[in-house]
């Protein structure tokens, strides 16, 4: 963790202090004037009257933060609000080289501390990199924050610590490069994760993958002088509360060149290190289950390579053979991901999942469709199973938008030769990309995500900074929990 959270009873004297004050705040309650001299509750007092969201006193030993909720017709943008004014304080406290802060709510929202500390504590992350200059690695000066009094309680932080821990691995495998991160580098990773947190990894390896004919993976794999990988990570605590567990499907690509249908460098080649962001997600996502200790049976399945041009890499026109035994005519090598998820999602099928759900940054139609600001739905799941994913995303605001999967999107990916094109039409991509694992995903209840937009930025935007956001893991991690009812 880049920050420490932790509980405390009280706030130290002259202490770093920051007070959440109700919507509509226009004086200072008594209860966050503490020692206050009466001139700086004036100045306060006139701050507030004056519709100051957030207002800063410096004491020049310390300072006292207090800020204002946002008079929001719903709690989720409240919540959002909180975690946003998170990433503006810590933009203050490393200014003002604050190094712990203390935490107080004085509103009617319950959860305000927690959320306002997930804002700072997002956007505290730094990927720790590789550079060698002693001056450009300086660790940031604030290290520890804590939640006061009835703030939140000690579980509720421990919880949100675990979660942030999951984003954060996710993040990091997301932002490292290939030749630091390959499919066998990829899976080991995955694997000490796992034994930090408490879920187990196999990592079948290459025969393994041949001896399930994976046709899909195998044919990505072809040009990569690398082996690919397939983990299967695994979370199942005695006191599971699901007789049938949830498997969660991640997209594996450690870089795409394309294949020999190369992509255009600049502006689109240079940033596919993200293309393993589905990937990233499930371990992300098992990985803050198992330390939170969640009672729920999880699976979580990667298939891993590179996309590459090189030795016997498959091409356009050849037909390839299926883990589910569907052939495959492929129109064009860059439509490389819904390969390695098709052998995927056909593999969950003996697992008899209660509900599939995979994650993939799958198109450009999607980044299209939506920009940054939200990924792409589509499945086969129940319309109800649908709603609590959405509402999952608006809470934690990694909102989806649900696109249709009718029965007329089947005809973007016919082929002449083999049951399925792996390439759709021009329009609707990220629809035909999903029509073609639909084909896969049977026997099970299946959600597919394309985060092809928010899993990567190239510009910071506030605490889910620049480069890989570790999205999916707070989206599938509040889903989950929210079925233990």
């Amino acid at each position: 963790m880049s920050l420490a959270l932790a509980h405390a009873a009280a706030a130290p004297a002259q202490s770093t202090q920051v007070f959440i004050l109700p919507a509509g705040t226009t004086t200072l309650p008594y209860a966050a004037a503490g020692d206050l001299s009466a001139a700086a509750r004036q100045y306060v007092d006139a701050a507030l009257a004056d519709d100051q969201k957030l207002v800063h006193l410096n004491h020049f030993s310390h300072h006292h933060y207090f800020v204002v909720l946002a008079d929001k017709p719903t709690t989720v943008q409240i919540a959002e609000q909180l975690r946003r004014a998170g990433h503006t304080l810590h933009a203050q406290f490393k200014a003002e080289k604050v190094a712990e802060v203390f935490i107080e709510n004085h509103s009617e929202t319950a959860n305000a501390a927690l959320l306002l500390a997930e804002g700072l504590a997002l956007t505290a992350y730094q990927f720790e990199g590789y550079k060698t200059d002693e001056k450009s690695r300086k660790a940031p000066a604030l290290k520890e924050v804590y939640l006061v009094g009835n703030a939140a309680s000690a579980a509720q932080i421990h919880e949100l610590d675990g979660l942030l821990q999951g984003v954060i691995l996710a993040r990091d495998l997301v932002n490292a490069p290939l030749n630091k991160l390959n499919a066998v580098q990829f899976a080991e990773r995955m694997a000490q994760a796992g034994d930090k947190a408490g879920y187990t990894t196999d990592i079948l390896d290459l025969a393994k993958i041949e001896a399930l004919r994976m046709g899909g993976l195998l044919a990505v794999n072809l040009g990569s002088p690398e082996p690919p990988t397939f983990s299967i990570l695994e979370y199942k605590p005695a006191n599971a509360k699901n007789v049938k567990p949830y498997v969660l499907v991640g997209k594996g690509v450690v870089f795409d060149t394309g294949g020999l249908s190369l992509k255009p460098t600049p502006n689109s080649m240079d940033l596919m290190k993200c293309d393993m962001a589905g990937g990233a997600a499930v371990a992300g996502t098992l990985f803050a289950l198992a330390k939170n200790q969640v009672p729920l049976h999880v699976i979580g399945l990667v298939p891993a390579t590179d996309n590459r041009p090189g030795g016997l890499a498959y091409a356009p026109g050849d037909v390839i053979t299926m883990h589910s035994g569907l052939t495959v005519e492929v129109k064009n090598t860059d439509a490389e991901g819904r390969l390695l998820l098709a052998d995927a999602l056909s593999f969950a099928k003996r697992y008899e999942p209660q509900l599939v759900i995979d994650l993939a940054t799958l198109t450009g139609a999607a980044v299209r469709a939506l920009g940054t600001e939200a990924s792409a739905s589509m499945g086969t799941a129940e319309p109800a199973t649908m709603q609590k994913l959405s509402e999952a995303g608006y809470t934690v605001h990694e909102r989806l938008v649900e696109f249709p999967l009718w029965d007329e999107y089947a005809d973007h990916i016919k082929s002449d030769i083999a049951d399925l094109s792996n390439l759709g039409k021009g329009e609707a991509g990220h629809i035909s990309a999903a029509k073609f694992l639909e084909r896969f995903a049977i026997g099970y209840p299946w959600i597919h995500l394309d985060i092809a937009g928010p899993a990567y930025l190239t510009v910071p935007e506030s605490y889910r900074g620049k480069g890989g956001t570790g999205v999916g893991v707070r989206l599938l991690y509040e889903f989950l929990t929210k079925q233990l009812g």
